[in-house]
This record gives structure tokens, C-alpha cells and sequence, in this order.
């Protein structure tokens, strides 16, 4: 297997801005094999189910960067109708907890990467002109047979109706779809933030009010959420019913929140929760795609599931796919290690995908 001495990651130790311009310059040469079998993406032809969220895609070449590095679904980081400066470092902070489930009401900071960390972004955002122009640049140079799908977000203003953040949503698909996306994922949870903006997928009828919206703005191009943590079957099926006429795809789990505290027991983020992600959501993440196929099979809808959350092995997207998911997101393993694709593609290649139901 190809070293990853020579491959790029996410820099923590530095500023989302120094990230954004810091970004590959050329897609890297490594050998990347083909997936077996025939995959779809929302009714889009693609040559594997393997995609990254929109985290770590902060502009186009960072998505040509991980699509030549064996994922095919690739998720451009959220975008807004004005420009939002990222939150101050730190963004990434690694945490020690084996499996997160919800109910915890804080997690341990600690100096070692373990496979999961605290995410505090804030869903920062470029002017629309320099978002515009970078996602028509990059459909441009990403292969056909990949999935250019891009994340918006209303911006919330003092005052707004819940119509006027849907407008705001609608005008950024409406946007992106003009650039060239194949798909539009409007982000409904983000636990970095107060405002509805990152708290829609809890509030159904709001939720309905900015799909209706946004499916007539972006026509039939296909349409994704992106929630977060939810363990009720109620909350499942209010949210399904209200979304189902809009929307083609769920993608979940946006992470599962939690504080943040120092050994001596400080809370970190001036005590408000953050998005833990990484392998410590995989079992959370999984029990989430088990309840909404069994929701969405109740209800007879035609929506797909988009597993994220924990991934980070071959047997880890067998076990995502043989619950139903049309695709898997990965994004902590991917940014620690840039050969995660490939070296999944590798174990499918070897026959690991037999046995799928």
C-alpha cells in the first residue's frame, strides 16, 4: 500500500482560512481500484457508494483532491447567501470516548488523536461569487461518473419569518444548481450553532416549509437533508411526513452532541455543546439508519439513506450497506488518513462486499 507521508491532510493546528488557501494544489497519482457492482446516488450513476460530507470539502480542490483519492460522492462545504467567518481555534479537538450514544453529558479532552474529536466550525462561509464560481470550476474538472453535491444553509436574520430562511435556503440551491451541482443537501442540523438554522431537523414544520421551498427552486435535480442525532421513532416519522413530498435522501448522522471538558474538569467552547464525530459515532450513527429505513418502510416513502458517521473500514461500509444506506460519507478517517478509500477499495476488490443482502 502507498505510503501517506507524501499526502495532505487537514492541518488542526491551523485556521480555517489557512486551510482554505492551503489547499492541494494537484490531485495525487495513487492506485485506485474499482468497486464491484453497480451503484446509484439519488438516481445518478456512480462507481462506488463511497462519498465525503460536506466537513472536509472546503473548496474545489479539496473535492478534486478526495475524488482522486477513491470516493465518488463528494459534498462541497456548506455554503450561504453572504459570507460567515469560521469559529476561532481551536475547530478540531480529539476526544477519549469508545462509543457516544447521546446520553452523556460531556466528553473528555485529550492530546492524542483516538479516531474522534469536537468539531467547531460554525458553518463558515465564502461571498456567493467566490462559492459560485469555485463549484462551476470544479464540476468542470471532476469526472462524470462523479457526484458533485453541494451543502447550503439559510442564514437566520434578526426577525425572520421561518419563510424568509427558506427563501434564503431556496436562493443558495438555486445558486449552486446554476453552478453545476448534480445534487443540492440543505444542512438541518448543525450543534455548533443556537439559531433554527442548525436545529431544523427537530422542528417538522418548519423542516417542510424549506424543502416545499427549496424543491421548487432547484426543480427536479435531486434533494438531500443532512440531520442530525435522533433516536425516537416518533421524531422519525414526524419529521419523514413533513419532508417526504420534497425531498429524495436523508443523510444522517450530522455527529451527536456533547460538551467538551479538560482533565481538571474546565469546560471547553465557553461550556456549549459540540458535534462529536469520528469512530465513536459508529454505533449511534448505524442504530439511526436501522430506525428511519424502518420508519420510511412504514410510511411507504421513496427516500434514501445516506449513512455518516463512524466509518473508517471496509467492514464498516458492509455493515452501513447491508442496513440499507445507498451511500456512506466518511470524513474523520479520510482527513487522518487520505488512503482510507482506497485502501476500503482495495478490501472490496479482494471480495468483501459478498454476502450483501
Amino acid at each position: 500500500m502507498t505510503s501517506t507521508d507524501h499526502l495532505q491532510r487537514y492541518d488542526r493546528a491551523q485556521t480555517y482560512p489557512w486551510n482554505y488557501e492551503h489547499a492541494p494544489e494537484y490531485p495525487p497519482i495513487v492506485d485506485v481500484p474499482d468497486v464491484p457492482g453497480e451503484w446509484s446516488f439519488c438516481g445518478l450513476k456512480v462507481l462506488s457508494p463511497l462519498g465525503i460530507p460536506a466537513g472536509p470539502l472546503l473548496n474545489g480542490r479539496w473535492v478534486l483532491y478526495y475524488g482522486a483519492l477513491g470516493f465518488d460522492v463528494l459534498t462541497y462545504k456548506t455554503v450561504r447567501s453572504s459570507s460567515r467567518e469560521c469559529y476561532p481555534l481551536p475547530n478540531l479537538v480529539p476526544v477519549n470516548i469508545d462509543q457516544i450514544h447521546g446520553s452523556e453529558h460531556s466528553v473528555a479532552a485529550t492530546d492524542n488523536m483516538r479516531g474522534s474529536w469536537a468539531v467547531s466550525f460554525g458553518m463558515p462561509s465564502a461571498e456567493p461569487d467566490v462559492w459560485r464560481r469555485d463549484i462551476e470550476w470544479t464540476r468542470k474538472r471532476l469526472p462524470s461518473e462523479q457526484v458533485l453535491s453541494v451543502s447550503v444553509v439559510g442564514t437566520v436574520q434578526p426577525g425572520w419569518s421561518i419563510e424568509q430562511l427558506a427563501d434564503d435556503y431556496a436562493l443558495c440551491a438555486r445558486w449552486a444548481v446554476e453552478s453545476g451541482a448534480d445534487c443540492i443537501e440543505t444542512n438541518f442540523s448543525c450543534p455548533n450553532v443556537s439559531t433554527c438554522d442548525g436545529q431544523l431537523y427537530q422542528q417538522p414544520e418548519s423542516a417542510a416549509v424549506v424543502t416545499e421551498r427549496v424543491r421548487a427552486a432547484i426543480g427536479d435535480t435531486p434533494y438531500i437533508i443532512k440531520i442530525g442525532h435522533v433516536t425516537t421513532e416518533a421524531q422519525a416519522r414526524d419529521l419523514l411526513e413533513s419532508v417526504a413530498p420534497h425531498i429524495d435522501a436523508v443523510a444522517m448522522t450530522n455527529s451527536v452532541a456533547a460538551r467538551v471538558t479538560t482533565t481538571d474538569g474546565t469546560e471547553l467552547f465557553d461550556g456549549q455543546p459540540r458535534g462529536i464525530c469520528g469512530q465513536s459515532t459508529l454505533e449511534a450513527s448505524l442504530a439511526q439508519v436501522v430506525l428511519f429505513r424502518c420508519v420510511i418502510d412504514q410510511l411507504n416513502k421513496s427516500i434514501s439513506i445516506i449513512g455518516v458517521g463512524g466509518a473508517s473500514t471496509a467492514d464498516d461500509v458492509r455493515r452501513y450497506l447491508n442496513n440499507g444506506v445507498v451511500a456512506i460519507h466518511m470524513a474523520t478517517a479520510p482527513m487522518l488518513d487520505p488512503l482510507t478509500g482506497v485502501k476500503i477499495r482495495h478490501e472490496f476488490a479482494g471480495g468483501l462486499l459478498k454476502g450483501l443482502r
